[in-house]
């Protein structure tokens, strides 16, 4: 009863917290700032005929002061500084609304708490959403397909589906939604993989496959291969077999979040042109604006 009354109350404060920050940070907001950002001309001036990887933005962009991870605004505030493809997290209400929210609970996130999927949506959508430092902003949680359908102007969505949350309904939601061409959905097993086929079998699928026998599990299944992007992991594995993933028709994704990112920012952009010769096909990365700049002429 007591969680209960402090959510309510929560709640109820929430509308007066929309422009209220919290006091003494432990952080630099400004050097955040100033380390994720770069030119919005950057963009335009990118060369086509350079080589590079595409960029997959985790959460839709992290740590930078005043853009929270999840949020419309922050995709494109990201998607303005450079050409990403915006990974995002599929929640789900009490009452069956598929929205973005990445953790169980609406405490670290929002102005709510409380576990997201016991909460309904016309009270997660009326909070407002904090960046990674707890910053409260005047941004609230998008729903799904408040997110397809500005994706549809041009903009590359993946779609990480959470514990709870039908993988079918992600799905159904894009191809209803006509967004079968700009998002794909994420998947964590075999299972749920096949779930999504079966579903639409057109739907572009990150899988996790990080050694051989996974691969051969889905070779052997009866996907598009050409559909499917191989999420090899947070560390390198080795050319030869990225190459077999590339032969065999499957997009390379090596995931830089956490410690390869951790390592980039200590020696430099050599780290991720180093996965890129490696095979990665997509980085995908909680800094993707140094990434992009890593690769600008």
């Amino acid at each position: 009863m007591r969680t209960l009354l402090i959510c309510v109350g929560l709640l109820l404060l929430a509308p007066a917290l929309g422009g209220q920050k919290m006091s003494n940070p432990s952080f630099d907001a400004l050097a955040a700032v100033y380390e994720q950002r770069i030119p919005s001309s950057a963009v335009s001036s990118v060369n086509s005929s350079v080589s590079r990887p595409l960029i997959s933005a985790h959460r839709g962009g992290r740590f930078i002061a005043g853009y929270p991870e999840n949020a419309l605004e922050t995709f494109q505030f990201v998607a303005k500084q450079a050409p990403v493809i915006v990974e995002c997290d599929v929640n789900m209400s009490v009452d069956s609304v598929l929205f973005l929210l990445h953790d169980n609970t609406l405490n670290r996130t929002t102005t709510g708490c409380g576990p997201a999927q016991e909460t309904p949506w016309a009270a997660i959508h009326h909070l407002f959403l904090k960046d990674d430092y707890g910053t409260v902003t005047r941004y609230h949680p998008p729903s799904l397909e408040e997110v397809l359908h500005w994706a549809g102007r041009g903009y590359q969505v993946t779609l990480d589906v959470k514990r709870g949350v039908p993988v079918e309904m992600v799905v159904k939601t894009v191809r209803n939604m006509g967004a079968i061409d700009y998002a794909s959905v994420i998947t964590y097993n075999y299972e749920d993989a096949l779930r999504a086929y079966l579903e639409d079998p057109r739907i572009k699928i990150s899988v996790s496959i990080r050694n051989e026998e996974e691969l051969k599990r889905y070779i052997d299944g009866p996907f598009n291969l050409k559909n499917l992007m191989a999420f090899t992991g947070l560390t390198e594995r080795s050319a030869s077999f990225y190459r077999q993933l590339k032969d065999a028709g499957i997009t390379v994704i090596i995931g830089t979040i956490g410690n390869l990112d951790q390592s980039a920012t200590a020696k430099g952009d050599r780290v991720y042109h180093q996965l890129y010769k490696a095979g990665a096909d997509i980085l995908a990365t909680d800094r993707p604006l140094a990434v992009h700049k890593a690769f600008l002429d």
